[in-house]
């Protein structure tokens, strides 16, 4: 069963440096955010294997939502190879989100 992978400092870069990476930007204290958890946790069951689905909590992870330029939340972004490559504002259903991991792939 894959999870989702929990992003910090320390392993954000490594972690989008290669292949397609959707990062979830979040918060406990979003109700949208919280809405869509379950969502992120059956993409990253999905795309086990094709692309990494991971979290970043803003609370936490400050630094990185501002250098990505989070403003609001829940922010998708995805990323081919390190680079931004698509982004998405707000909750929105799984084939969505499917939608632009696959066509990143």
């Amino acid at each position: 069963m894959a999870k989702y992978v929990e992003l910090t400092a320390a392993n954000f870069e490594a972690t989008v440096a290669e292949g397609v990476t959707m990062v979830d930007f979040w918060a406990p204290w979003c109700g949208p955010c919280r809405m869509i958890a379950p969502v992120v946790e059956e993409l990253a069951e999905d795309f086990d294997g094709k692309a990494t689905i991971a979290k970043c909590n803003t609370d936490e992870e400050q630094d990185l939502a501002v250098k990505y330029g989070i403003r609001s939340i829940p922010a998708i972004l995805f990323f081919k190879d390190g680079e931004v490559v698509d982004q998405m504002v707000g909750a929105a259903s799984k084939d969505a989100f499917a939608e632009k991991i696959n066509a990143q792939l």
